[in-house]
C-alpha cells in the first residue's frame, strides 16, 4: 500500500510541476492535472482556481467499503499536499461507465455551490457538487478562443450549448447575434447566467432557445447564420426528443443541415467525444473540411484527449 501511494505521489508531483509551470505562463487557472495516469489510481483531477475536482472512475477494485474509503482518503491527502490545496476545497465524485438516459449531465446532488472562475479574461460559473461534469469543458479552451477570434460581426448559433461557454466567447468576440440552443432548461438558465456575468444579458441580441436540436435544425431559415458551433452528445434518447441521437449514424445529416443554415463563406465547428468516430467526409456537402483536433488540444490534454474537432466551411461541392 505504502509503495503504491509513493508511486502515486511521485507521478502527481511530476505532472503537476510540469503543467502548473505552463498554466502560470499562459495565465490559465482551470486545467486538468491528471487523468488515469496510473491504473491503480483511476482519477480525473482538475484544478478550478483554488479548488480541486476529483472524479474516480468506476472499477472492480476488490476492496471492502472501509478499505476503499481508507485508500481514497490517503489518495486525496497526497493531492492536497502535492498541490497545496485546502482539503476542504477538494470535491469528489464517482464517474460510472454507463450514465443511463441523462448521460454526463445527470444530476447527482442539490447543494447548488456555484462559484466563478476565469478563462481568457471571461467569467464562468462552475459547480463541482451537483453534476458529474462541472459546467466548463476544459478540453475546448482553444476551440473557444478560435470562436472568439472569428466572431466579430457574425450571426452565431450554438447548438447542444450546455452552459453556453461558446456563446460567451462569441459574444465577447463581437458577434452581432448569438443564439444559444439546448434541450435542457437547467443548462439554458446556467448559460444565461454565464452570459449575464460577462455583460451579455440582452435577450434580443443573445436569445436562449429551449429546443430539441434535431427538430430545430429543420425549422431555421437557410443562410441565416455565419458561424455555428455543434458539440452534440455521442448518444441521447431524452424523453424530450423526437427519436434518439447516435452521432456516428446521424452526423452527416446534422452537419449538412448546419451547412444549409450557414450563409456562403460561413463556418461550422463540429466536435464529438465518440472515441471510434469516423467522419463520412464524402457525404458532407463541403470541400472545406479541416481536422483541427490536434490544433485545438490544450497543453493539459496532450496525449490523453479522446475527442474530435473539425472546422467545416460553407464551400459547396459542385
Amino acid at each position: 500500500m505504502e509503495e503504491k501511494m509513493q508511486m502515486f505521489r511521485n507521478r502527481l508531483t511530476k505532472v503537476y510541476r510540469h503543467l502548473s509551470r505552463i498554466a502560470r505562463r499562459q495565465g490559465v487557472s482551470c486545467y486538468r492535472v491528471y487523468d488515469h495516469d496510473l491504473p491503480e489510481f483511476p482519477f480525473c483531477i482538475e484544478l478550478y482556481g483554488d479548488r480541486l475536482y476529483v472524479a474516480e472512475y468506476d472499477r472492480r477494485h476488490g476492496l471492502t467499503e472501509e478499505e476503499h474509503q481508507d485508500w481514497f482518503d490517503a489518495s486525496t491527502d497526497i493531492m492536497a499536499d502535492v498541490m497545496q490545496i485546502d482539503p476542504e476545497r477538494i470535491y469528489s465524485k464517482l464517474r460510472r461507465r454507463k450514465q443511463g438516459r441523462l448521460g454526463q449531465y445527470q444530476k447527482l446532488q442539490e447543494e447548488k455551490e456555484e462559484f466563478e472562475v476565469e478563462e481568457n479574461g471571461l467569467k464562468f460559473l462552475v459547480n463541482l457538487t451537483d453534476y458529474l461534469d462541472t459546467g466548463l469543458f476544459l478540453d475546448h479552451r482553444l476551440t473557444r478562443a478560435r470562436v472568439r477570434d472569428e466572431a466579430a460581426g457574425k450571426r452565431v448559433l450554438n447548438l447542444f450549448a450546455y452552459t453556453g461557454s461558446f456563446s460567451v466567447y462569441a459574444a465577447a468576440g463581437g458577434a452581432s447575434r448569438v443564439v444559444t440552443a439546448d434541450l435542457s432548461n437547467t443548462y439554458l438558465n446556467w448559460a444565461g447566467r454565464n452570459l449575464q456575468l460577462n455583460g451579455f444579458g440582452d435577450r434580443e441580441k443573445y436569445p436562449l432557445v429551449q429546443a430539441d436540436v434535431l427538430a430545430l435544425l429543420t425549422q431555421l431559415d437557410a443562410g441565416s447564420f455565419d458561424l455555428i458551433i455543434m458539440d452534440p452528445p455521442t448518444f441521447s434518447n431524452s424523453k424530450k426528443m423526437e427519436g434518439f441521437l447516435d452521432i456516428q449514424r446521424d452526423h452527416v445529416q446534422l452537419i449538412n443541415q448546419c451547412l444549409q443554415l450557414l450563409d456562403q463563406g460561413g463556418v461550422l465547428y463540429f466536435s464529438t467525444n465518440a472515441r471510434k468516430f469516423q467522419l463520412q467526409e464524402s457525404a458532407i456537402r463541403s470541400t472545406g473540411i479541416r481536422d483541427i483536433t490536434r490544433a485545438t488540444t490544450p497543453f493539459d490534454f496532450e496525449g490523453r484527449l479522446f475527442r474530435w474537432c473539425f472546422r467545416i466551411g460553407k464551400e459547396d461541392k459542385v
